[in-house]
């Protein structure tokens, strides 16, 4: 089963953007916490159940700035799997970059990315069983 798991967007000030969509479209505020990463993490959940991820730059990162411009492609979004490592291999057959090996990104999750056609950056995540 495939679906889409999550909308990430990056922002110099994530608690603020969250609130504004908890104000603008009436988005609920799930959790907000430092990542190991070092990046502050803002999730929410939209009205009709779809989870946005708002997050700022990570210890030492860069971000290019934002953009109005119309442009190709976006931060990512994620994809459930049931284990990374054969999906990686299928979705390398037909096209994908791996740009981040598997990592454990919090407890009981391990996460990649990939380059897809079309210069998309997706994520993987993987859900272990505790």
């Amino acid at each position: 089963m495939y679906e889409i798991n999550h909308i990430h967007l990056r922002s110099s000030t994530p608690r603020e953007t969250a609130e504004w969509y908890v104000k603008a479209f009436g988005f609920e505020l799930v959790r907000d916490w430092v990542r190991p990463f070092g990046d502050r993490f803002v999730r929410c959940r939209s009205a009709g159940g779809l989870m946005v991820n708002i997050s700022g730059p990570r210890t030492g990162e860069v971000l290019a700035p934002a953009t109005t411009d119309t442009y190709l492609g976006l931060e990512h979004f994620g994809i459930t799997v049931d284990k990374l490592e054969p999906e990686i291999a299928r979705l390398q057959e037909l096209g994908a970059r791996l740009v981040s090996e598997p990592t454990a990104a919090d407890t009981g999750i391990r996460i990649c990315f990939l380059i897809v056609p079309g210069d998309v950056r997706i994520e993987l995540m993987e859900v272990i069983d505790a």
